[in-house]
């Protein structure tokens, strides 16, 4: 039988929540470590881009590399863990994943050229790919169904938490140290985690041998490369820095993926990445809201510090500590919505999120200035993460509940994958507006601050105006209904080991 949420049946009320298996919540708690240590990686660098093009003599489109090759090569390699979560053991993908994560982060960590720093973020990204849709995985596959909402608001914290606490981090140890400690701190805790990952870990999904499609594989990559670097260099165009007009990658990129998932639904459970998911309301509507709040994420802590550092004319280590209160709230939050949600369903959550992350967005719009105060700032950065806490977990709680046990991994790569295109379209269309702005306040005879206030102004408000789609399309978001037959626990079993 289909969810009842798709086939019109009322959603099922609120269940009480089993304890959970024995084991189970060790596991989650190193699973969850770890995503969030290689996630942090991914802006982690952002605030060391000035010092590295001073130490490598290398131009600020080649700096920035080191962000856009990181997302490109996480798109190109999630599709694929799909695959590997239904063919590979849930442990194998895990030490797959750290092990990759720590050689990538000891490669940057100790490169003496610019091009080898490079060659460590991609090797770190392969293992960031990886991790996200293996947690998710494993969530939906163990927790019991009533204590799903509250575990997801722990994922919550690291998709959200991890890339906003990046810059903090990074401004912190730029502050003390050089930067290549941002990667000699990370891996002790990569390889803690891997060694007790290989000995907590076990294997907890169905696994099918399903062949491994090379020509999805090939579509996959080159179109999803091609999709975010063209969306990456969209704000290069803008200033005139671009190798090539971004739509041709683009438009490449759309053709590719068209023809990649037309070729998916041919191929229906021999699909590297199962896109009958999206025929799920239930699924794509939340998907849908999850992604239109990536891009004001990503938008904002993209043009965030560009608005502190150029215009009021703070330091690195002010920027990222003034990002710091609403990570923490974010953090908070995205765990208490997650056990509200055990109790109320994602309405009661996700309505409110969606007026209080508009509010943030609409205050950076039209209250921000040359003269704005720190706790005008923080305030309204506090309001943006609190909004968006209430979103994250009840949206990805909703939608991966919408699925049938099989299409787990299928539902979380593809969750995954959008979630980098967002975060690349978001990162796109902000840097695009603060340029074409700031061009047109030093067209008008504004100085470089004027005229960046003029960029900010623009950004925000046209991203203020996108993110109310997510507002409306919060009234659509429902409860899943329970599963026909409760999913399978590794209670009593051999997959989770008993606690101690």
């Amino acid at each position: 039988m289909s969810r009842a949420h798709d086939a019109g049946r009322p959603p099922s009320p609120p269940l009480v929540a089993p304890p959970l298996p024995p084991g189970t919540g060790r596991l989650l708690f190193l699973l969850v470590a770890a995503a969030f240590v290689v996630i942090l990686n991914e802006t982690i660098m952002s605030v060391a881009l000035p010092t590295l093009m001073a130490e490598f003599s290398v131009t600020a489109a080649t700096a920035q590399w080191l962000t856009t090759g990181f997302m490109l090569t996480m798109a190109v390699v999630i599709p694929f863990t799909g695959w590997l979560l239904t063919r590979l053991p849930l442990r194998g993908v895990f030490v797959l994943a750290m092990s990759t994560f720590l050689a990538g982060n000891v490669l940057a960590g100790l490169a003496p050229v610019f091009p080898l720093l490079i060659a460590g973020r991609v090797v770190q990204a392969v293992g960031t790919a990886l991790m996200m849709p293996l947690l998710m995985t494993t969530v939906m596959n163990v927790v019991p169904l009533a204590r799903r909402g509250t575990t997801m608001g722990l994922i919550s914290v690291v998709i959200s938490v991890a890339p906003a606490a990046g810059p903090t981090v990074g401004g912190v140890i730029l502050e003390h140290l050089t930067w290549r400690w941002m990667f000699g701190t990370v891996a002790p805790i990569a390889l803690a985690a891997l060694v007790a990952g290989s000995l907590w870990v076990r294997d907890v999904t169905e696994r099918r041998r399903v062949p491994l499609d090379v020509a999805s594989g090939l579509l996959s990559a080159a179109g999803f490369a091609a999709l975010v670097f063209g969306l990456s260099s969209i704000g290069e165009a803008a200033a005139g820095h671009a190798p090539l007009p971004p739509a041709l990658p683009i438009a490449v990129g759309a053709v590719l993926l068209a023809v990649f998932a037309a070729r998916q639904l041919r191929l229906g459970d021999g699909a590297l990445l199962d896109l009958r998911v999206l025929a799920r309301p239930g699924y794509t509507v939340p998907l849908a809201v999850l992604l239109v709040g990536m891009m004001a994420l990503f938008g904002t802590l993209i043009l965030l510090p560009i608005y502190l550092q150029s215009v009021l004319g703070w330091d690195a280590q002010a920027t990222g500590l003034a990002l710091l209160p609403g990570g923490l709230v974010m953090a908070a939050l995205g765990y208490l919505a997650g056990r509200a949600y055990d109790r109320v369903g994602p309405r009661p959550l996700v309505l409110p999120g969606a007026a209080l992350a508009a509010a943030g967005l609409w205050g950076y719009a039209l209250l921000l200035g040359p003269t704005t105060t720190a706790g005008l700032v923080v305030g309204l950065h506090v309001t943006l993460s609190a909004g968006l806490a209430l979103l994250f977990g009840p949206l990805m709680t909703s939608a991966l509940g919408a699925l049938d046990r099989p299409q787990y991994p299928h539902g979380s790569a593809l969750l995954s994958t959008l979630q980098q295109v967002s975060a690349a379209t978001g990162t796109a269309v902000f840097i695009t507006l603060l340029t074409v702005g700031t061009a047109a306040g030093l067209d008008a005879g504004a100085d470089r601050a004027e005229a960046t206030m003029q960029g900010v102004h623009t950004a925000f408000l046209t991203g203020a105006a996108i993110f109310l789609v997510a507002v409306v399309g919060t009234l659509r978001v429902r409860r899943p209904a329970a599963p026909d037959a409760p999913a399978p626990t590794p209670a009593g079993t051999p997959d989770v080991p008993p606690a101690g």
